[in-house]
C-alpha cells in the first residue's frame, strides 16, 4: 500500500508537469509583414493575440519584426526575413534562417534553438541568433550561459557565458573559441532590443554589462577596433568616430516600442574581443542584425 501510494503520487505529478507544458505562444507584438503558416491550412497575415500551437510556422518579411509570448513567459522576437517553427512549445525552438532573440526566465526550465547544423541548450537564459544556410551561425549570450552542440558530431560542445559569441561555418566539423563583445553597444543598436519594450531580464543583462566594464577598468578587457556591422560575420577594422556615428545614427530613428521602422541593422553592432587569458584582450562590438540574407 506504501509503495502503491508513492508511484501514484509521482504518477500523479508528471502528468501535471506534462499538462503544464507552454504548447503555444501568442503575438504580443508585429511589425509590418508577418505571417502565420499552421500545421494544416494556408498562409495568412498573423494578427496581435493569434496563437502559435505546436508545429506552427511564423515567417517574417523584410523590414519587418515580431514578437511572441509563451505561458511561462518565454519570449522570442524575429528579425526581417526570419522563418521559425515551433516545436514541442518552447521546448525545442528550430530557426530555419533569420535572426531571432529568446528570452527563458529562470525557473522556466530548459529549452534548445535548434538550427540544421547546430543546437543551443539553454536554461534561464538571454540570447540573440542568426543563422543563415551554408553561410554563417552567429550566437550572441546576452545573459545566462549556453551550451552549443554540433548536430552528428559526438561530444563536440562548447560553452558561451555571458557577453560572449561565437560564429561558425553551419559546414563545419568543429566549434571555435567565443569571443567577447561589447553588450552595452550590442543593446544600443541591436532592432530585436530597441524596437520593443524592455526585456524581463535587463537587469541581469545591466549586471552584465557592469561586469564588463569592471574588467574594462582593470585591463582584463580591452576595447578594439574590430566591429561587424549589421547582419553577416564581416569584421571591419573601423575608428571609435565611425562606431559613435552609426550609434548616434541609430539613436535618432530608432525608440523603444516603435512599430515600422526598416533597417537592415536588427541584430545590432558588436565590437568584439579576444578573451582575456592569458593576456589582457580586446572588447569587439559586435552587433546582431535583424535581417536575413
Amino acid at each position: 500500500m506504501w509503495i502503491a501510494a508513492i508511484l501514484l503520487s509521482l504518477i500523479a505529478a508528471t502528468t501535471s508537469t506534462i499538462a503544464a507544458e507552454p504548447q503555444e505562444a501568442t503575438f504580443t507584438q508585429i511589425i509590418n509583414d508577418v505571417k502565420l503558416l499552421p500545421t494544416s491550412g494556408a498562409a495568412k497575415p498573423a494578427a496581435m493575440h493569434d496563437k502559435v500551437r505546436d508545429g506552427s510556422r511564423v515567417q517574417t518579411g523584410m523590414d519587418s519584426r515580431t514578437e511572441l509570448t509563451f505561458s511561462d513567459e518565454t519570449l522570442a522576437r524575429l528579425s526581417a526575413n526570419t522563418i521559425f517553427n515551433f516545436n514541442e512549445g518552447t521546448r525545442n525552438l528550430e530557426l530555419a534562417e533569420g535572426a531571432t532573440l529568446v528570452q527563458v526566465p529562470k525557473g522556466a526550465g530548459r529549452a534548445k534553438i535548434s538550427t540544421a547544423a547546430v543546437t543551443a541548450a539553454i536554461t534561464g537564459t538571454t540570447v540573440i541568433v542568426e543563422y543563415h544556410p551554408h553561410a554563417c551561425l552567429k550566437f550572441i549570450s546576452l545573459e545566462g550561459t549556453a551550451r552549443l552542440y554540433l548536430k552528428h558530431r559526438w561530444g563536440e560542445s562548447v560553452l558561451v557565458r555571458p557577453g560572449q559569441m561565437l560564429i561558425t561555418n553551419p559546414d563545419a566539423k568543429s566549434l571555435p573559441d567565443p569571443v567577447d563583445v561589447d553588450l552595452g553597444r550590442l543593446l544600443k543598436t541591436a532592432r530585436l532590443i530597441v524596437d520593443f519594450p524592455p526585456l524581463g531580464s535587463q537587469n541581469m543583462i545591466a549586471q552584465e554589462i557592469e561586469k564588463q566594464q569592471h574588467a574594462k577598468s582593470k585591463r582584463k578587457l580591452i576595447d578594439t577596433n574590430l566591429v561587424i556591422f549589421g547582419k553577416g560575420t564581416v569584421v571591419s577594422l573601423t575608428n571609435p568616430a565611425q562606431i559613435t556615428a552609426v550609434n548616434d545614427s541609430v539613436a535618432t530613428t530608432a525608440t523603444p516600442g516603435s512599430e515600422a521602422i526598416p533597417s537592415s541593422n536588427d541584430v545590432g553592432t558588436v565590437e568584439t574581443r579576444p578573451t582575456p587569458e592569458p593576456t589582457p584582450a580586446g572588447l569587439s562590438a559586435a552587433n546582431p542584425t535583424d535581417n536575413a540574407r
